[in-house]
């Protein structure tokens, strides 16, 4: 028997929900990617997104965050390397040119870019490490961190699609160039204001 009990698991279920539906670096990009490129287009970097954070819950669960525990200046790296990243991402949401007359000015995330991301991105780290010392109990560890590793799938999975949903609602409101490259600056300057708890945590 499993130590993560019935209130244990909803509790996850909420934290999980809560931490994947609230807007963040995946989110933003994905709303961005369904205004440009519609929904199915996103599939892949929307799937990359779920699968990808399910399995670095597992992996952070597993000892990866051990790692860090014990070299904490690997963490500063990869944060500043996903700092960076997210930096080119933004630029490159705010030139997006969207489809127009069915030529596309731009190309989705592909699924291994979108799980790669996870590994750089500061809210799926906090989101990962938050989940794994709070929701799995000490007793059959293992077991209790792939449990809180598929409540997360299924749960982010849905979430980030919400957001992908949002942005395919809006693309007949982005018809015009001059409003979706208003929409496109946006969501970049949505996605650089995200660095801002990670520039101050760096800072201090």
């Amino acid at each position: 028997m499993t130590s993560l009990t019935p209130q244990l698991l909803a509790a996850l279920t909420l934290f999980a929900f809560v931490s994947s539906i609230t807007p963040g670096p995946n989110n933003t990009m994905l709303m961005a990617s369904g205004a440009n490129f519609g929904f199915r287009a996103t599939v892949p970097h929307l799937c990359g997104v779920a699968i990808g954070f399910g399995v670095m819950v597992a992996a952070v669960g597993l000892g990866l965050g051990g790692l860090f525990a014990a070299f904490p200046r690997l963490h500063d790296i990869l944060a500043i390397v996903g700092g960076l990243y997210m930096i080119w991402l933004a630029w490159k949401i705010a030139n997006a040119k969207g489809v127009a007359g069915g030529q596309a000015g731009g190309k989705p995330q592909t699924f291994w870019q979108a799980a790669a991301f996870q590994w750089v991105n500061p809210k799926a780290w906090a989101m990962a490490l938050g989940a794994i010392t709070t929701y799995a109990p000490a007793d059959q560890y293992n077991l209790n961190v792939l449990l809180v590793a598929v409540v997360f799938l299924s749960v982010n999975a849905p979430s980030v699609a919400i957001w992908t949903g949002f942005g395919v609602a809006l693309r007949r409101f982005l018809d015009r160039p001059a409003v979706l490259k208003t929409f496109n600056i946006g969501m970049a300057a949505l996605l650089l204001a995200s660095l801002i708890p990670l520039a101050m945590e760096l800072a201090g």
